[in-house]
């Protein structure tokens, strides 16, 4: 990912954070030269200082495929804002666009014992519907084994992390309280979330 120095976002725990965050994320592999993206939730940790993703795919999905034999991208990015150059105090500016994004690159490991795909499916609603799981311990296991079945499971161990935060970092202190107060005053939740991410900037700066 392109990122010009005062856009880097390196810092693990505010990337592990944003990534927790926003972890409806996209696998991107390619197979014979052609890339495939799948959408996909993720279940974002650290263990023993690794960041460690979790998913899983239909198993009818092609890129279920082949999927531990080459290094896939994960992308994670929501939060996204217009930047109009009224909001610049000199005229001989142009829009842009802010937003935040992390790519996550790693090898894949199949999750192939039935135990610990189901441990995998529990963590993920745990992460995501808490409410769901008192639901969940009562199903059958036989249909609980049959999910599984139907199922590719799989683990990323992250190799390579790249964060950016393009959020008017290189424009003047009265610019970048110009566009967080344009920002946060907009209806939009995303544009909400970009000032509310630039008023932080700010913070660390005072």
């Amino acid at each position: 990912m392109y990122t010009p120095k005062p856009f880097a976002l390196t810092d693990i725990n505010e990337t592990v954070a944003f990534m927790q965050r926003y972890s409806f994320a996209t696998l991107v592999s390619v197979d014979n030269g052609l890339p495939s993206a799948t959408h996909l939730p993720f279940v974002v940790k650290v263990h023993e200082g690794k960041v460690i993703l979790s998913s899983h795919l239909a198993k009818p999905n092609p890129q279920s495929i082949g999927l531990e034999s080459e290094k896939v991208l994960v992308i994670f990015t929501e939060p996204h804002a217009y930047i109009a150059p009224k909001h610049y105090e000199k005229e001989l500016n142009v829009p842009t666009w802010n937003y935040m994004a992390v790519h996550a690159y790693g090898k894949p490991v199949l999750v192939t014992d039935e135990g610990q795909q189901l441990t995998a499916l529990e963590e993920m609603i745990a992460t995501y519907d808490v409410d769901y799981l008192a639901q969940w311990d009562g199903l059958p296991m036989e249909y609980k084994l049959k999910l599984v079945k139907g199922i590719t499971v799989f683990d990323i161990e992250v190799t390579d992390l790249q964060g950016k935060k393009k959020l008017s970092q290189n424009r003047s202190e009265a610019d970048r309280q110009s566009v967080i107060n344009a920002l946060s005053n907009s209806t939009d939740a995303n544009t909400q979330a970009i000032g509310t991410y630039m008023q932080k900037e700010e913070q660390k700066l005072q």
